[in-house]
């Protein structure tokens, strides 16, 4: 089930766009495992959970979570995606501003590690974007498949509570353009990389009538 129709205009064509975007058969490899949980989950009619985790929970991490659940929603798949990290920070400003770029629509909140409400579509409830560590309270719950989105965190934490099944999938860090000119176009070049490979993700997911 598509909820196309109801994604906000810009971000619609965007998806549209990165929905052509072929992957490097590498990265493929590296989706295929997280794609066959979910699928597993949705077969056996079981909670399908997945935490992102990196370093700060300021980028990579947050751009996993906020494009995997509109992945999830616009192909209708049933998933509760979340972040977390090691260390909290706050979400970069730049990866706001980027997701706005790309069509959401974002509530920014205010103070040393603002709360944002970010939506993919008119009258939605929105994700909650703040910096956390990954065993804060709003992750937990039942358990979830963990993927590892930057080497420092898969490094630092290897043994993660709950964990049904662990991934990593690795991401740059646009943090390295912070404050130059090529500061924008690396921030979108990671969010777009991330949003074409969670789209692929949940695209191959086979939902039962």
């Amino acid at each position: 089930m598509f909820f196309s129709h109801h994604l906000l205009p810009t971000l619609r064509e965007n998806i549209a766009e990165l929905l052509t975007v072929e992957l490097p058969k590498v990265r493929l490899q590296l989706l295929q495992p997280l794609s066959q949980f979910v699928q597993n989950k949705v077969i056996c009619n079981e909670a399908a959970r997945i935490i992102f985790i990196c370093t700060h929970n300021s980028r990579r991490s947050q751009f996993c979570q906020v494009w995997a659940q509109t992945a999830a929603d616009f192909f209708g798949v049933p998933v509760q995606c979340f972040s977390g990290g090691v260390e909290v920070t706050k979400v970069s400003d730049q990866s706001v501003s980027s997701l706005e770029r790309f069509g959401f629509d974002v509530v920014r909140g205010r103070g040393e590690n603002p709360v944002h409400v970010i939506r993919h579509s008119e009258g939605g409830q929105g994700i909650r974007a703040f910096s956390k560590a990954y065993n804060d309270p709003v992750n937990s719950g039942e358990p979830f498949a963990v993927v590892m989105t930057c080497s420092d965190a898969d490094d630092n934490c290897p043994v993660i509570p709950d964990a049904e099944i662990r991934f990593a999938m690795l991401y740059k860090d646009p943090m390295a353009f912070d404050d130059t000119p090529e500061e924008a176009v690396q921030y979108d070049e990671c969010s777009a990389q991330i949003a074409s490979e969670m789209l692929y993700v949940f695209s191959r997911i086979t939902i039962q009538s």
